[in-house]
């Protein structure tokens, strides 16, 4: 068991070396096995390997990265954030408003957090500066919509959590749903109170929602909104509803966001090579990181990982309370180093055969765990969403206001966990009522 203690440390101090993540698991999964298997260490890695290779729902994954970068690439997603504008654009705090609510639109269109970041930062920053609102505000607004691609469904993090967990995946997504919209909630309160209390200054020129007559408005909604909603309910119903496998539901999104990418004009191959070599380079890095994290929670269990991790929650002598805060807090702990990928790929194979055995509903437990990860994702000094949004941000905009701006949304997030613990049935409900209906 003392290598499986020593193999955490030896990650940690790979990664923050600034090794990339794979690689660090792999070294260190090779080394840990040869303690174990010997020359056959590589033999039984590539079973590991392969093991994740053949998973047939994570083939999900490329399918909505590739879903998401046609939106992306396409031009679609800026037509939203245009009717976003026009309508939320007189409310207190509308920019601000429209951004959060774009997120989650492109969240559920996407479910890749950086995606979505990025693609609602480039338009977002400028319209948000022109209409002069704190740069702390933008910045912490950007961050949180983009990190709403982890809680609204269809979530990549939810469909390898579900993997992993071996649990459906259906019912997973349906149980993130109510907490994902009441996060949105919570987020959209905030803004308009912070719009009431502190507005931006005025400025002379009128904006487009002011100038826009009603019906060009409609048609703009009707043409960008409503098909695009219409996708997102065709890939979760038939998810939610088991007439589709996550593949195939991921398929028919990819395959609905070229039709839609086609019917608006703005298909070429240029743009189709440019989602296709996003796609593999997303996947790749995701799936490359799921087959490392694969060999060392292997190697990790054959040197008495699980046991001793089993033992220290049977010696704490804690409760189901304390299991699941002990287990949430390393959680959050390990999403200050690691990324999500590896933070699921290390933390559920560990996680779930204590909480079965414990007798606390995976469903919940699950969407605690992708609540915590998400505020893990928000919160500095190694905070993931505020170095994507410095990859875009300009000059004038500083890392002290990006930790300043975030700080409200990750307590409105802690605010949701809260209530998710508080009422379980907020996770459990609606898996009950329509998976497989």
């Amino acid at each position: 068991m003392s290598v499986a203690l020593l193999m955490f440390p030896l990650l940690f101090l790979l990664v923050l070396t600034g090794i990339p993540i794979a690689l660090s698991l792999t070294i260190v999964s090779a080394g840990a096995g040869y303690m174990v298997f010997g020359p056959n260490v590589f033999a039984q890695l590539y079973g590991s390997f392969y093991s994740a290779a053949t998973n047939f729902i994570l083939a999900a994954i490329p399918m909505f990265v590739l879903m998401g970068a046609v939106l992306e690439r396409s031009g679609i997603a800026e037509r939203l954030f245009k009717v976003m504008q026009i309508w939320m654009g007189r409310l207190p705090g509308g920019l601000a408003i429209a951004t959060i609510a774009m997120g989650a639109i492109f969240a559920a269109a996407a479910g890749v957090v950086g995606a979505v970041e990025v693609m609602i930062g480039m338009m977002a920053i400028p319209a948000m500066q022109k209409f002069r609102y704190s740069n702390s505000l933008i910045s912490g607004t950007i961050c949180a919509g983009g990190s709403l691609g982890t809680m609204i469904p269809p979530s990549v993090i939810a469909v390898m959590y579900a993997s992993l967990a071996q649990m459906s995946v259906g019912e997973l997504l349906a149980g993130m749903m109510l907490p994902g919209l009441l996060m949105v909630v919570l987020f959209i309160a905030y803004l308009m109170l912070h719009g009431l209390l502190w507005p931006p200054e005025k400025i002379e020129d009128r904006s487009e929602a002011d100038t826009m007559p009603l019906g060009e408005k409609l048609r703009l909604t009707v043409t960008s909104l409503v098909p695009i909603c219409a996708l997102i309910f065709t890939v979760l119903g038939s998810l939610l509803a088991g007439i589709a496998s996550p593949t195939e539901a991921a398929s028919v999104g990819a395959v609905g966001a070229l039709v839609l990418c086609v019917v608006y004009g703005r298909f070429s191959l240029a743009m189709l090579r440019e989602s296709l070599q996003i796609t593999v380079r997303i996947s790749a890095m995701i799936l490359l990181i799921v087959a490392a994290g694969t060999m060392f929670m292997g190697t990790f269990a054959a040197n008495g990982g699980s046991r001793l991790i089993r033992s220290a929650v049977e010696n704490i002598g804690l409760g189901d309370a304390g299991i699941i805060v002990f287990f949430l807090i390393i959680v959050f702990l390990l999403g200050f180093v690691l990324d999500w990928t590896a933070n699921v790929l290390i933390c559920v194979p560990l996680f779930t055969p204590v909480i079965r055995q414990a007798g606390i509903d995976p469903v919940w437990f699950g969407t605690m765990v992708i609540v915590v990860i998400q505020t893990s994702y928000l919160t500095p000094p190694m905070a993931s969403s505020i170095f994507y949004l410095k990859s875009i941000a300009p000059p004038d905009m500083t890392y002290g206001q990006m930790c300043r701006g975030v700080v409200p949304f990750i307590f409105l997030q802690l605010a949701t966990l809260a209530l998710v613990v508080l009422f379980p049935a907020l996770a459990t409900w609606l898996p009950d009522q329509i998976v497989g209906f």
